[in-house]
């Protein structure tokens, strides 16, 4: 598995892979990312749309598509089943790590699709070459395949409280985690899952250049979160984006596929009927 690449190995091979802008911003910061894409953006870049690129058929945000529609979508792109896929962001909740996972679920070879280390802001604080010009690609006929172990369920959730199968790590912050302060979606209860644990996504990233900190450093924070890397772990948060920066943070640890609750607390927070802590 190959889940970051360097801004330098980007660099040496920006001819040999398909890269994507797959920039996602809160709609709080009233950032237009298809807009700050077409003003610069790395070399040969193609803008991938999480919302919407996102299942469409229901209203909680940014659920995985159907397999019939991700054909599509990635087909559109000019994606061929063997390309080698580098997906960046320039969002501060590193949503290239949600497209990276899309394309994992639907089984592009895990070897073949990788998120840049840093981002744009690695590349930017470079100095490497940005630009402006818009990619010609002619459509392709991808062909995907569901991987159903890498997501749980509201109802598997639900189940987990009592049954302890997994444990269920929160990737929000810790004031929103413990219910302290109001959640950014209209319509949700304040809390957490019971039983789950909270790891802040933002914790296992280097703030000056968005990388990620290094396995050994991203081990101790897992364990110092009272989260064990031996027992089955699953990812959420708010909407299903910053679940998969946990997601990819494990995988650089154990070289497994990580699990995402794909709803996150956008469904989880709005059943009533839930346990909340």
């Amino acid at each position: 598995m190959n889940p970051l690449k360097s801004t330098s190995w980007l660099s040496e091979n920006v001819s040999k892979v398909k890269i994507l802008d797959a920039t996602w911003h809160m709609p709080n910061l009233n950032r237009n990312a298809l807009e700050e894409f077409k003003g610069n953006h790395i070399e040969n870049s193609i803008f991938f749309d999480l919302d919407k690129n996102s299942n469409q058929k229901v209203s909680l945000p940014h659920m995985l598509p159907e397999l019939e529609e991700w054909e599509k979508i990635v087909s559109k792109l000019g994606i061929k089943n063997n390309d080698h896929i580098i997906i960046y962001d320039n969002s501060d909740v590193l949503s290239a790590s949600r497209c990276w996972f899309t394309f994992l679920y639907f089984g592009h070879n895990e070897n073949l699709v990788s998120v840049l280390d840093g981002g744009l802001k690695k590349w930017k604080l470079e100095n490497r070459p940005l630009s402006n010009k818009k990619v010609n690609f002619i459509e392709t006929n991808y062909k995907a395949s569901v991987n159903d172990n890498l997501v749980i369920n509201l109802d598997q959730v639900e189940k987990n409280i009592v049954k302890k199968e997994f444990c269920l790590v929160d990737a929000r912050g810790e004031k929103r985690f413990k219910g302290l302060v109001e959640e950014p979606r209209k319509n949700l209860r304040k809390g957490n899952v019971k039983g789950s644990k909270n790891l802040p996504f933002s914790k296992i990233i280097n703030p000056e250049d968005n990388t990620f900190k290094k396995k050994e450093e991203l081990k101790n924070i897992f364990l110092n979160h009272n989260i064990k890397l031996n027992e089955k772990l699953a990812f959420s948060c708010g909407s299903g984006i910053t679940a998969c920066v946990l997601g990819l943070a494990s995988a650089v640890i154990n070289n497994k596929l990580p699990v995402i609750y794909d709803g996150s607390w956008a469904e989880y927070g709005s059943n009533k009927n839930e346990n909340i802590n």
